[in-house]
């Protein structure tokens, strides 16, 4: 988060997961328990991202094209919703303006976090015409 002070201001909330119960109860229980959390903080006034599974892939060029596109039409917050070990309940992602996916891969919703942020820190560089790692 360090890396991207210079370009954005960001803040992490993190939610408890939700509790499904016994071994025999259903996984959608504790989604939508999650999920109403999570309608809690997204604002009605920032662009939505939703990273899931099964969202759509974007190069980071791509990416980068995405947000400053954003920030040209004057949308300048953005909330990103990552979801825990279940994922996220049909509401969140459908209330989400992009559902995305950082990866065919599978990873905790700790490392997605933070390989968001480095992709963040890689598209201002983008827009900015920096050097960047590639």
């Amino acid at each position: 988060m360090i890396r991207l002070k210079p370009y954005a201001r960001i803040s992490v909330i993190e939610l408890q997961e939700g509790k499904s119960g016994e071994k025999d109860s259903s996984t959608s229980a504790a989604l939508s328990e999650e999920a109403e959390e999570i309608e809690k903080y997204i604002r009605n006034d920032a662009h939505s991202i939703v990273l899931a599974a099964d969202g759509k892939k974007m190069r980071s060029e791509e990416l980068a094209y995405y947000f400053e596109r954003l920030m040209i039409e004057g949308k300048s917050k953005l909330d990103f919703i990552i979801g825990g070990p279940n994922g996220l309940a049909s509401s969140i992602k459908k209330r989400g303006d992009l559902c995305l996916s950082l990866s065919d891969l599978t990873f905790p919703h700790r490392l997605a976090r933070l390989i968001l942020l480095e992709q963040l820190y890689r598209c201002f560089k983008i827009i900015r015409g920096e050097p960047y790692h590639k």
